[in-house]
Order: structure tokens, then sequence, then C-alpha cells
């Protein structure tokens, strides 16, 4: 075989090898990257919230009585000492059955015949003391002319004075009974039945605390006992948030931490702060019947007024509570991290080649992790990895799916 022939065989073989080796060269792996970046970071615990108002005023009835028809409606604004929120008059006169009307008109009869056997004692008496006040009168002449003894004027001058008491008794005998006869006859007032000028409203209640009124037990006119809700005063802004955190996740919260409110239906997040921890736990029942020990955390809210207006008493809410925070802080997406013996690792991207590098994490959040060490600020890493990847494999980014 001559030379030629030679090398152009050795050609052929070359080219068939060469193409089957591009033939069946595996495609570089289509993968989504990200680029591990320094920046601020927030470790939170998050649960559902509850706004309350801080300082909520109940007005009650100071007495007895037939409240009158409301003269505010829940949502009106109130001032504190001016604005009228409830007017109490006294309660309506009961009605009476047959027995009872008639043992009262019994009463009444029994009372004006007491008082008429008074008036007559006292025209008696007054005749007495008439005729014993002319007796001392014709004593003290004939005294003076010494026809009778001084004993005799004494004697009148008692008499006299006997019958002037027996006025005065007999005066107030009628005095009494006709107290009485009142008494019995108010007994047969009825319902409707009280003079209009006397059944003026006595007692206005005005508004404890300056605010908004959020509950009214009744608008309607109604007899009410001492001590009964009329109705609920509070101001919409001094709202506190109620957040009740699983206590494996509250013993990680220090008093004065900072937290966000979200999902209240404005644009933005509202800022709060941790007042109070409650430092006992009870019982809840989770929506899938998990027994759950709850504590309590009271939060200030840390935003303006004017900055979340529409947020009011009892609104649901979600709160993320800060328990650690960095400002800069390396960090890599918790997609790219998978277990490595007893370590994390990532695959790095090293010039097309996927490279798996050890990491040493620190805190973590929901989306990102925190490197301690084993990167460095803008280095590549393949998020959520597939079972294609392995050491030194190609990859290439996809379309559409690199992440910075």
């Amino acid at each position: 075989m001559s030379l030629r022939r030679l090398l152009s065989a050795l050609a052929a073989i070359l080219a068939l090898t060469a193409a089957l080796t591009w033939a069946f060269w595996p495609d570089p792996v289509p993968v989504d990257l990200a680029t591990v970046t320094r920046g601020p970071m927030e470790v939170t615990v998050s649960a559902d919230g509850v706004t309350h108002i801080r300082d909520v005023y109940e007005v009650t009835a100071p007495m007895a009585g037939t409240v009158r028809r409301a003269p505010v409606s829940v949502g009106d604004d109130v001032r504190a000492g001016q604005t009228v929120v409830a007017s109490i008059q006294p309660l309506e006169p009961g009605f009476l059955d047959a027995r009872a009307r008639a043992q009262a008109e019994a009463a009444v009869d029994e009372a004006q015949a007491s008082l008429q056997l008074s008036k007559a004692k006292l025209a008696e008496a007054r005749t007495t003391q008439s005729h014993a006040e002319s007796e001392y009168i014709r004593a003290q002449a004939l005294a003076a002319r010494g026809t009778i003894p001084q004993q005799m004027l004494e004697d009148a001058d008692a008499a006299r004075q006997t019958a002037q008491a027996a006025v005065d008794a007999a005066q107030s005998s009628v005095d009494l009974q006709q107290a009485t006869l009142t008494r019995m006859q108010a007994q047969l007032v009825g319902p409707g039945s009280r003079d209009p000028v006397t059944s003026a409203c006595c007692l206005e209640i005005k508004a404890p605390a300056t605010g908004t009124v959020l509950f009214l037990a009744n608008s309607s006119a109604r007899p009410v006992q001492a001590g009964e809700t009329l109705m609920t005063i509070g101001s919409l802004d001094d709202l506190e948030v109620v957040v009740d955190l699983l206590s494996s996740d509250a013993v990680k919260v220090p008093v004065g931490a900072a937290a966000h409110v979200e999902r209240w239906g404005g644009p933005q997040p509202i800022e709060a702060r941790v007042r109070q921890i409650e430092p006992a736990a009870f019982t809840k029942v989770s929506a899938l019947g998990i027994e759950e020990q709850r504590v309590r955390l009271r939060l200030d809210i840390l935003t303006p007024p004017e900055k979340r207006r529409g947020l009011g008493d009892n609104y649901r809410v979600f709160v993320r509570v800060v328990t650690w925070s960095g400002k800069d802080v390396l960090q890599v997406p918790i997609g790219a991290l998978f277990r490595s013996g007893d370590g994390w690792a990532v695959f790095r991207d090293v010039g097309g080649r996927a490279i798996q590098t050890p990491v040493t994490l620190g805190h973590q959040t929901d989306l990102m992790a925190e490197v301690v060490s084993g990167l460095s600020e803008g280095d590549r890493v393949v998020v959520f990895p597939s079972t294609r990847i392995t050491e030194h494999s190609r990859i290439s980014p996809q379309l559409g799916g690199t992440a910075d």
C-alpha cells in the first residue's frame, strides 16, 4: 500500500472518530444560577396577630332606669367630658294587677278617712285653744283688780298652753295623714301617667375619653340595670398588636425586638416593637387539631397613624418578629444548598463546570442562608441542582434562569 493511501485511511479514521466522539459527547446540563451577594439579612419568627386598642373605656349605667335612644352611633367621634353619649331617666311605674289595685284603692280610702278624722280633731283643738285663750284674758283682768287669787291666773295660763300644744299636735297629725294619702295615691300611678314636667331626663352621661364609639349595646330606648354596659369607646390612634407565638419561637424573642406587620391591607408593612412577653404560655388547638403551647406577645406600633389609615380594632394581620439581623451579610439562596456528609455544600460554576464546594452556614431565613466560609461575594452557584449534576459536570445557564 502506498504512503498516500495510508495517510488517507488514517485521516478517514480520525474524522470518523471525531464525528463519533462529537455525536456521543454529553450536552451541558441547563441550570439556574444565582450569585452570592452581600446585603442586609433578618431572621424572623412569624404568626398571625390581631390589632387591639390599648385602652378601651366601657360606659355603664350608673343606676337603674330607662336609657333614651342613643345620641351617638358606632364610628362617631366623641370628646372627653363634652359629648353626651347616653341619657337616663327614672323607670316607668309598673302595671298593677286586679288585687294590687284593689288594695291600693282601699289604702287610699283609708288614708282619706284618717285625714278627715285628723282635720276634725284639729278643729276641736282649735276651739278648745280659743276658749282657753279667752279664759286666760279674763283671768288676767280679774287678777289685776284682785278679784281672783294668783293661783287661778296660773291655772288659766297652763290651760291656755295645753290647748295650744293640742292644736300643734292635731296639725302634725293632719300633715302626717296628708303625706300618707299622697303615698297611697302614688301606688295607683301606672305607666304613662307621670307628669311630663317631672319626668324630664335626670342624668346625662358624657364621654369618659376622647376617641371613637367602638360598640353600642343597643341604640333604642330601653330599661337598664345599674352597671349594665351601654357602649365602649377607644382611640384608633392607640392601637397595639397581639400575636401568639409558639413557645419554642417565643424564647428567641427579646423585649424590644423589631417586628414587621404585614397583610393588613395597606401598601407598606407597619413597623412595630415588642413591648411585653407574657410569662405564662397557654394551650391552643391548631387548625389541624394539634395542641400547641403559645405565648402572647404585645407589640407597640411605631408607624404614625396617618400612614396606617383604615386599620381598626380587632383586625387580623400577619406579624414577623425579628430575632437576629445583620447589615452586611454574605448570603446564598437556600435552594442552592444540599447535604454533603454532616455538612452543607453547593455546586459552584467554575468555567462552565459544576464544582462541589463545602460551605459553613450561619443564620438562615426561609429564602437565604448566611455564608460563614466556603464562598466569596460574586461566586455563582447552581440553584436547585438535579441528580444529573455531579462533580465537574458541564453546565450552562438556561434561558431566563440566571438569578442575581
